[in-house]
């Protein structure tokens, strides 16, 4: 199965990036501080545990993010995005991966969900996007639907910040 979209691993370039046609989308939670939290937050990104957490369904090729591992979430028990990782990074202050979408997805398009730390030791979690409706009731949502995605994005940075609590070194 091949991306529905063009610019695949642009996310990994330039977390701005937005092909024109398409939404972009930027969201970036304070996660906490400290070398322990900023491993154990990257480890919940690379291993789905975030995603899980969320209660969402998370059906993937491997237990580990890795170019070319093919997942599949499941949203309300419903909606089905499949998707197939396109880039991952696993550096000493910088770890995540970013997926691009395959057909049957409700967007089309690439996400990226990245867990750095600043020199001064703060941990965030940075989630860039740029997609545009690919099925009818996505199209159908227009706004809504984006609104959406910005609240995901945004509950990924808590649910996260809730999971490594106990690492911050705060």
């Amino acid at each position: 199965m091949s991306f529905t979209y063009a610019d695949v691993g642009a996310t990994r370039e330039s977390a701005g990036f937005c092909p024109p046609g398409f939404h972009s989308l930027h969201v970036r939670t304070r996660l906490g501080e400290g070398e322990e939290l900023f491993r154990r937050a990257a480890e919940a990104v690379l291993t789905w545990e975030m995603h899980r957490a969320m209660s969402v369904g998370v059906d993937a090729d491997a237990g580990r993010a890795a170019p070319g591992v093919d997942i599949t979430i499941t949203l309300a028990g419903m909606i089905k995005a499949p998707c197939r990782v396109v880039w991952t990074v696993e550096e000493s202050r910088r770890a995540g991966w970013a997926y691009g979408t395959l057909a049957g997805h409700p967007e089309c398009g690439e996400e990226s969900f990245v867990v750095d730390r600043t020199g001064d030791g703060t941990v965030w979690l940075t989630i860039s996007a740029f997609s545009r409706a690919a099925k009818w009731y996505a199209r159908a949502g227009g706004a809504a639907t984006r609104g959406l995605q910005h609240a995901y994005a945004r509950r990924c940075g808590v649910v996260l910040r809730r999971m490594c609590a106990d690492a911050d070194e705060t």
